[in-house]
Formats: C-alpha cells, sequence, structure tokens
C-alpha cells in the first residue's frame, strides 16, 4: 500500500479544506492557518463571526462541501451529530461526491462508530481515504496544541497525516475505521464520571465550609487529582461555563456508549446512564449549550445551593 497522496505534507503545497467551524473546529481551524496551512472553508452562514475572523486570517470559502473537496487533498470536518456528519459527506452536494483520487478525509466530530466505516468504504469506493479522528481537550487543549486525537483507519494514512495532526495535539493510532469513534465514547464515560465526582467534591467541600481554592490545591495531587480537575476545576469554583464542548454533545456521547450495541452485544454501563441522566437535566434546564463544567449546577440544584 503506497501513501495516500503523492507527495509529502507540507505547508506550502498541501490544500486544506475545511468544514464546521464552531467552538472547536473554529479554534482548530485556526491553528493549521497559525501553522501556515492554507484552508478553504465550507460555511453555512458565511456571514458568521467565525467565517468572518478566519477569512480575516486568510482562510478562502466553498460554495458546497462538494467544491471544497475538488479543491482540496485533505478535508477536516468538525461538526455536531451523526446526522450532520451523515448530511455533509453523502448528501446533495456532499463531500464524497466531489473527492478526488486519492484525497484524504478526516472526520474530527464525536460520531458513531457505524457511521464512521461506512463512510471509510464510500471513501475506498472513490480511491479516497477516510480516518475517523474525534478529539478529547476541549477549548483549552486546543489553543495550547494539546488535544488528544484518537485516530482510525489505515496505518499508512494516520502516519502521513501525522504533521497535520501534531500542530493540534498528540495523535494515537487506536486501530481500524470506526476505532476512534469507541475510543471516544469510552473516552467520554470516563470524563462524564470524572465531571459528575469532581461536582460533587466540590459542592461538598463547599457546604462543609472549606476553602474551595485550598482544597482544590490539597487534592492536586493526590489519587484524586486529574485532567478533569486541571481543565476544569477553577471554572467550575467561578461559576465559569463557557463552552470548551456543549453538554448536550455530552448527552450525545454518553447516549451513543448507553445504547452502542457491538457484534449483538449490548453494553451493561450504569455509571455512563446516571451520568447521561444528569447531563440531561443540565439540558432540560436550558444549559444545553454551557460547557460540561456546567454539570456542578445540577449538583448545586439538587442541594439546594
Amino acid at each position: 500500500m503506497g501513501t495516500p497522496y503523492p507527495n509529502p505534507i507540507t505547508s506550502s503545497e498541501t490544500r486544506i479544506g475545511w468544514i464546521g467551524i464552531g467552538v472547536m473546529g473554529f479554534a482548530m481551524a485556526s491553528r493549521l492557518i497559525s501553522a501556515g496551512y492554507s484552508l478553504t472553508i465550507y460555511a453555512r452562514n458565511p456571514s458568521h463571526p467565525n467565517s468572518l475572523s478566519l477569512q480575516s486570517q486568510g482562510a478562502h470559502f466553498s460554495n458546497s462541501p462538494s467544491q471544497l473537496a475538488q479543491s482540496s487533498d485533505v478535508v477536516f470536518t468538525m461538526l455536531s451529530h451523526p446526522s450532520d456528519v451523515r448530511s455533509v459527506y453523502t448528501g446533495p452536494n456532499g463531500i464524497v461526491s466531489g473527492l478526488n483520487p486519492n484525497s484524504v478525509i478526516i472526520d474530527n466530530t464525536s460520531s458513531h462508530p457505524d457511521l464512521a466505516r461506512e463512510i471509510f468504504s464510500l471513501a475506498r469506493s472513490k480511491g479516497c481515504w477516510s480516518v475517523d479522528a474525534p478529539v478529547s481537550g476541549g477549548d483549552i487543549g486546543v489553543k495550547d496544541g494539546n488535544l488528544a486525537i484518537f485516530a482510525a483507519g489505515e496505518p499508512v494514512v494516520v502516519k502521513w497525516l501525522e504533521p497535520l495532526f501534531r500542530v493540534l495535539g498528540k495523535v494515537n493510532y487506536v486501530g481500524s475505521a470506526g476505532c476512534g469513534q469507541t475510543s471516544k465514547i469510552a473516552n467520554q464515560i470516563v470524563i462524564g464520571s470524572n465531571l459528575v465526582g469532581l461536582s460533587e467534591g466540590l459542592v461538598f467541600a463547599k457546604k462543609a465550609g472549606l476553602d474551595l481554592e485550598q482544597f482544590m490545591g490539597a487534592i492536586r495531587d493526590g489519587a484524586a487529582g486529574s485532567k478533569a480537575l486541571e481543565l476544569f476545576g477553577e471554572r467550575m469554583i467561578k461559576r465559569d461555563f463557557r463552552p470548551g464542548g456543549f453538554a448536550e454533545y455530552q448527552v450525545k456521547d454518553l447516549g451513543m456508549g448507553v445504547d452502542v450495541v457491538e457484534d449483538g452485544e449490548v453494553f451493561v454501563l450504569p455509571g455512563a446512564a446516571l451520568c447521561k441522566q444528569l447531563f440531561s437535566s443540565m439540558v432540560a434546564n436550558g444549559d444545553g449549550k454551557l460547557g460540561t463544567q456546567g454539570i456542578i449546577s445540577v449538583i448545586d440544584r439538587i442541594n439546594g445551593t
């Protein structure tokens, strides 16, 4: 198997297409532009502030996902839901219809493993390559270039893409098509439980009269220390719920874990089911567009604080 594209990736030659300019997608696209890559963007709303900001940074615009694919060697997508992924890839004027032979598509969306495998097969039928590569680390991870990237597909393709992935964070090859999405679901099960536990610890400490900054400093280097604490502890204390990832997306991701069926096997995940219920309560309270660290608001309400 040869390389997916005849030439190695360089900022001066490789044409990058990008679809999805929400909180994460905008920050990721901006990092690639800052690294010297030329980006073409498709946005449903070209007048959105993020669209205009990317344009001011030098991005070009395309009229459709298909047209964008025709002018790109590598196409990234960072969308909201699996239904959005399906529409952008396989709908009228979708990415797949415009792919050039040997081009590569990378879906960073937290989506469904079965859909990732379907897109991989469609890409191969066009003589192209697909990598499902969801990420973890939120907006802070993007800004610091420290995202954890769960990349799945052909190993040689992931290896070829490393110059791009290095701009965004650390790439971890996790297996064949679909395994990136499975890894992200498992990651969300872990982080969901961490966020609920951190929220409960902080609410308990506050009601018991502890200084929360001192408490957080005391537990940071012990067994209770975690990446969740480092990323979100201070935000929780200050009730800073600006989103790096929306709470409603956490419900989506946990739902895929609770409801997923692999090879006819249904997984029993009581902790993930409880976390999904708590994050669903946050959405029901009208807070679905807040950051996942806002789960502490649900624990506050339960405790009357």
